[in-house]
């Protein structure tokens, strides 16, 4: 690889880290299949912490474009699914910023958005292999306080229930929403001084998003999908 570090920005290190290598990514550089680069070599190359390279990890497998191959092993580049998402994602955050959308707007447009895949799968026949979503609430305990860990497995609990509608639009549109309002939602965790509690309560909606699919109750489940994610935004204001 030789792509090289930009002039950092006064925004958060990680974030800088990630889109440096998300373009690498993109732009092919680093081939679906390769290996990303080890830690250490990472905070040589950028001149940061270990902790910061791993919250650009993070960042990089929540847009899809990364995947731990094992316990031990690097991180490995995936086909890049997010490439249909970049547009609308960045269309979104330029007009959130410019004011001409409000916050409080893409996270009604979430809300609706989970909820009706919430729904769909909950009224599909034959019910579609939940696995995923299960395991995604199994990382969400043992995230801990780990509240990045945590974000990580939240935001893929909901895009395995949407995705799991068979609907490609309705996937595409959901995640480039939460990608755009995520930001915003996790500086409220990080701002906790113990967020445990506030996980617990999140990790016990889940549970009751998916026991609602599970059953079958398609009102149920868009119900508490859509209100968990108005619940907190509304906390965290």
């Amino acid at each position: 690889m030789t792509f090289a570090p930009r002039p950092l920005e006064r925004r958060p290190v990680y974030e800088q880290v990630a889109d440096v290598l998300r373009e690498a990514i993109l732009s092919g550089e680093m081939a679906p299949g390769s290996a990303l680069p080890p830690e250490r070599e990472l905070c040589g190359r950028f001149g940061v912490g270990r902790t910061t390279i791993r919250e650009a990890l993070r960042a990089l497998q929540t847009k899809g474009l990364a995947v731990a191959s094992g316990p031990t092993l690097p991180l490995r580049v995936v086909a890049p699914d997010a490439l249909t998402t970049e547009p609308l994602r960045d269309t979104l955050v330029h007009l959130l910023r410019l004011g001409r959308v409000p916050l409080d707007d893409l996270v009604g447009l979430g809300a609706l958005l989970e909820g009706a895949g919430a729904e769909q799968v909950a009224q599909s026949d034959p019910r579609p292999d939940l696995t995923a979503a299960r395991e995604q609430i199994a990382s969400m305990r043992a995230a801990g306080a780990d509240v990045a860990a945590f974000e990580l497995a939240d935001t893929r609990f909901h895009l395995e229930l949407v995705r799991a509608s068979g609907s490609e639009a309705l996937t595409i549109v959901t995640l480039a929403v939460r990608d755009t309002v995520s930001k915003a939602l996790s500086s409220h965790l990080n701002s906790l001084a113990d967020p445990r509690p506030t996980l617990a309560q999140l990790i016990a909606e889940h549970e009751g998003i998916l026991q609602a699919v599970i059953d079958g109750d398609g009102d149920t489940a868009r119900r508490l999908s859509a209100e968990h994610l108005r619940r907190f935004y509304d906390g965290s204001a």
